[in-house]
């Protein structure tokens, strides 16, 4: 994809909520095949198994995984393989495959799947009587070999066994040589395994497994580092993302970038990761919301209008309830103070006790509050303003000396101070505040007049204190982000500071020691700016004020000066700046459900197939495609020795300038154009580079594996069992298309030189 060039734009996605099985073709009778010897070609993948007779023109196939399930209605134990496993949701949690990541460990699931596939081919006999052609992956463990062919000499006593590469056997289907012919292809095949990559040279049809090299990295490791990617950009995502709906999204969104940087820095406008972006809507369920008709909704507001009458007559019900309460205690009060010249003072005192009052003051204050209370309600309920200014309290007692008062009269002078402070507290805070107003209107009147005499003077002044405020919050949040790292100058200088209080002379060193020092921290105002500095949790006092005072500044801006817009406020320009950030994962409102269940892939469509390349950008530890091409060039452009025919330097070249590419990953958009751009950097200028995919990526190893079966060749390539039980199962047989360490022969003059190898 060229860096100049933007995207395509992608919609809306639904993901899908079931997935088309893999049928297999229509069963043929086994009685063809009975006595027949018919091989039987197995191709045992790490993600499907595919089996058939070598006859067949397509194979059975199916996911190579068993579960043994127990039936609840009948109790009877069950074993399911492949998508059968689907169809029981307690058996998914029993599931096995053969394979642990590229090696062949778990055979007991091997064997189930075995004896599922001669199932399905119609084989009713005790022993499998047909040989068996048989993929390995690339320098297959001698354990895993061994143990395979134990499995179908012992248990099915199949009459020969061959192993074969995958790879070598895609290259072969899509190179057939004539009938009665060798195979002499020459090209590189680059296999696209589930759990690794291959890459083999192929030199006159044999496969130069001397030079072959094996990246762990494939399309599971591809799968699940774009679920880790997911996760880690969606870590609150509401719906589980599973491994098959990332799969699924591999190989329909990825691809792979001819310049990756290139890529990168193009995405980095957020309008062009918007049109690169493919957006996958998950399944999601909205509320239920009823819908009233009108007749319904206006019965709700009725209802709704004649509860707040009725709470509007209770409310008032209530306050006529107070008053005429308020009324009866101040009558009751007023009768009191009435009765004290009909009573002598102890009678009096007495029911003034009773009544919870300590003095006749106390008394006169309750009818003066219940007076005013009365006075105010009944403003209230006519509707009237309560606009009388508040009379100025009076302290009587405070100028009367403390001699010629009894206690009870000390009691309340000391009250009526209290009040007093009060009162003039509140005064002064009211003049302050009009001081404060007028003011502030005394500066607005100034600064109304400087910007009617000159209105670009008032906006640069302005906008030099907005570009003040936002460099003093942007240094503070560059602290702030700099203390988190110990080695960065401010956290130096706050430990410099932690050191210098730790040392402060202002403690004697023998009290110190001893434990009994007086702490002194605090004393001086210069203690707590110590303090805000070495302090990285406290929040700061001026952070919020520097914030009110940019928004109005920025309101004014806004108001009067009509080139100031919304871009140029702090707001806006700190949104630009985290505007890449937001367009990686785009966010949506808290009950926006459809939203919210959405999953943006932008760079992750490149960067995921770019791990092929640079394994290293996912966490392992290997060589890419590009590397371990680059390595390979120098044992095969290379000048004629003095023993080889003519023509084979050529042969070695078209090593490296055909490249055959085969795999499911294989169909990923860009590999070749990539490939292409990376060979003709390798190779001389004028070397021509042919990159071709496989017919049929998915099933051409099969379809290869049943053209040389029908060989031959095929006859001479198997161990036979006599083979194996004087040999044993890791007993393997040379021929082009095995697991043989074949190298790079110095001479190829003639067929009888094979067995003559050393390696280049």
């Amino acid at each position: 994809m060229d860096s100049e060039t933007a995207p395509a734009p992608k919609s809306v996605v639904y993901l899908p909520t079931t997935y088309q099985p893999s049928l297999p073709p229509p069963a043929e009778s086994y009685d063809n095949h009975r006595d027949a010897h018919t091989p039987i070609v197995i191709d045992n993948g790490s993600t499907n198994l595919r089996w058939g007779f070598g006859t067949s023109s397509t194979p059975y196939a199916g996911p190579n995984a068993v579960a043994k399930y127990k039936e609840r209605k009948t109790n009877k134990p069950l074993l399911l393989f492949g998508e059968g496993i689907d169809s029981e949701s307690g058996a998914r949690g029993q599931t096995r495959t053969p394979w642990e990541g590229d090696v062949l460990l778990n055979f007991d699931a091997l064997e189930n799947a075995l004896d599922y596939a001669f199932i399905q081919l119609g084989i009713d006999t005790p022993t499998v009587d047909h040989p068996v052609l048989m993929t390995e992956r690339l320098c297959s463990p001698l354990h895993s070999r061994a143990l395979t062919s134990e499995l179908m000499f012992e248990l099915y006593s199949v009459p020969s066994l061959a192993y074969c590469v995958d790879g070598l056997m895609s290259f072969y289907q899509n190179h057939l040589p004539p009938p009665n012919q060798p195979f002499q292809g020459n090209g590189l095949v680059v296999s696209f395994n589930t759990a690794s990559t291959s890459v083999i040279p192929i030199l006159r049809g044999k496969g130069l497994l001397s030079h072959a090299k094996r990246i762990p990295w494939g399309a599971s490791q591809s799968s699940e580092y774009l679920l880790k990617l997911i996760q880690l950009k969606y870590p609150n995502f509401p719906t589980r993302v599973t491994t098959t709906q990332t799969n699924w999204m591999l190989h329909n969104f990825c691809e792979v970038a001819t310049d990756f940087p290139g890529i990168l820095r193009q995405l980095q406008d957020p309008l062009k990761m918007r049109k690169a972006e493919v957006v996958i809507q998950f399944p999601f369920t909205l509320p239920v919301v009823e819908e009233k008709t009108e007749e319904e909704l206006a019965r709700i507001s009725e209802k709704r209008k004649e509860q707040g009458r009725k709470l509007q007559e209770m409310a008032a019900k209530t306050r006529m309830e107070k008053l005429l309460r308020k009324e009866t205690d101040l009558q009751y009060l007023t009768n009191l103070k009435e009765s004290k010249a009909s009573e002598t003072k102890k009678e009096w005192m007495s029911k003034l006790q009773a009544e919870g009052l300590d003095s006749e003051s106390a008394l006169d204050e309750a009818i003066k509050k219940l007076d005013g209370d009365l006075k105010k309600s009944r403003k209230k309920e006519a509707g009237e303003a309560d606009d009388m200014p508040q009379e100025e309290p009076s302290f009587p007692l405070i100028d009367v000396p403390d001699s010629e008062l009894n206690e009870e009269s000390l009691k309340e002078k000391k009250k009526q101070k209290l009040l007093k402070a009060g009162f003039e507290a509140r005064a002064r805070a009211r003049k302050e505040k009009e001081r404060e107003r007028e003011e502030k209107e005394r500066e607005e009147k100034k600064e109304e007049e400087e910007r009617d005499m000159d209105l670009g003077g008032w906006s640069r002044k302005m906008r030099q204190e907005q570009e003040a405020l936002m460099a003093k919050i942007k240094d503070r949040a560059r602290r702030k982000a700099a203390l988190t790292d110990r080695k960065s100058a401010a956290a130096q200088a706050r430990m410099k500071n932690i050191a210098s209080l730790a040392a402060d002379d202002r403690v004697p060193k023998a009290k110190k020691r001893k434990g009994n020092g007086e702490d002194l921290f605090g004393a001086d105002d210069a203690d707590w700016a110590i303090y805000r500095k070495i302090n990285t949790a406290a929040p700061s006092s001026d952070e919020e004020d520097d914030l009110a005072q940019l928004q109005l500044i920025e309101q004014k801006l806004l108001t009067y000066d009509p080139t100031f817009t919304n871009k140029n406020t702090h707001a806006s320009i700190t949104t630009q700046r985290s505007a890449l950030m937001s367009a990686f994962r785009p966010s949506y409102e808290e009950g926006n459900i459809e939203g919210n269940t959405r999953i943006h892939l932008n760079t992750e469509r490149w960067r995921v197939c770019e791990a092929y390349f640079s394994p290293g950008m996912a966490g392992v530890d290997s060589a890419g495609l590009t590397e371990v091409i680059q390595n390979l060039i120098p044992s095969f452009i290379a000048s004629r020795s003095r023993n080889e025919p003519l023509d084979y330097p050529a042969d070695r070249a078209e090593v490296i300038q055909n490249v055959f590419l085969t795999g499911s990953a294989c169909q990923f958009p860009g590999l070749v154009e990539r490939l292409q751009s990376t060979l003709r950097s390798l190779l001389p200028p004028d070397s021509p580079v042919n990159i071709v995919r496989a017919a049929d990526p998915a099933l051409d190893a099969w379809k290869g594996m049943a053209s040389f079966s029908r060989t031959e060749e095929f006859g001479r390539v198997g161990v036979t069992k006599q083979e194996y039980e004087e040999y044993g199962g890791e007993r393997i047989k040379k021929w082009w298309g095995g697991n043989w360490n074949n190298a790079i022969p110095s001479s190829r003059a003639g067929d009888d030189d094979d067995d003559k190898m050393q390696v280049d």
